[in-house]
């Protein structure tokens, strides 16, 4: 009975096509044979977390999956969330959840509070040009702080625009 740490692909492929009969018909537990599935098993567990790990699902796709599921309506969410305009804020990311938000959805819905307290991974960022707002972008996969930092980047420049064009415009007191 030889098991080896699975380094590749090929070993993990390998390693599946091995383990793919015990399926079938699972071996007593105990017996030579059921200590070699229990231990395949243990291997190919390792290789897929460290290299096809899933990530936490975005809080706003979870809830969306879970009312696609159940059939339901953004005015199904009013008892968890709030008014239908508070709704429609979360579900369009331009409000985050609160814990009381996110333990009621837990207890209602059943999604796991993991999936509902992690970082969404769609922000929406207001653009502007010239200080005049000219759209509202989607950024997919960004970090929070960074999208938070382009706003009020954006949002400082013009404030500083703002006050050079003050000063210039001010008539001198003599």
């Amino acid at each position: 009975m030889e098991i080896r740490p699975l380094r590749t692909e090929a070993d993990y492929q390998a390693a599946l096509e091995v383990v793919a009969p015990f399926f079938d018909q699972e071996p007593e537990p105990g017996s030579i044979e059921g200590d070699r599935f229990e231990l395949l098993l243990m291997v190919i567990e390792a290789y897929e977390s460290k290299h096809h790990a899933i990530d936490t699902p975005d809080p706003v796709d979870a809830i969306k999956f879970r009312m696609e599921q159940a059939g339901l309506t953004p005015k199904d969410l009013q008892p968890m969330i709030g008014q239908s305009n508070r709704v429609y804020e979360v579900l369009n990311y331009t409000r985050p959840l609160t814990l009381p938000m996110i333990r009621r959805l837990k207890q209602s819905l059943g999604i796991s509070a993991d999936a509902l307290i992690g970082e969404p991974k769609n922000r929406r960022v207001m653009v502007s040009k010239s200080g005049k707002l000219e759209s509202v972008m989607l950024i997919k996969h960004a970090k929070p702080s960074n999208a938070t930092k382009l706003a009020s980047t954006e949002s400082a420049k013009r404030a500083s625009r703002k006050k050079v064009v003050r000063k210039a415009a001010a008539p001198r007191q003599e």
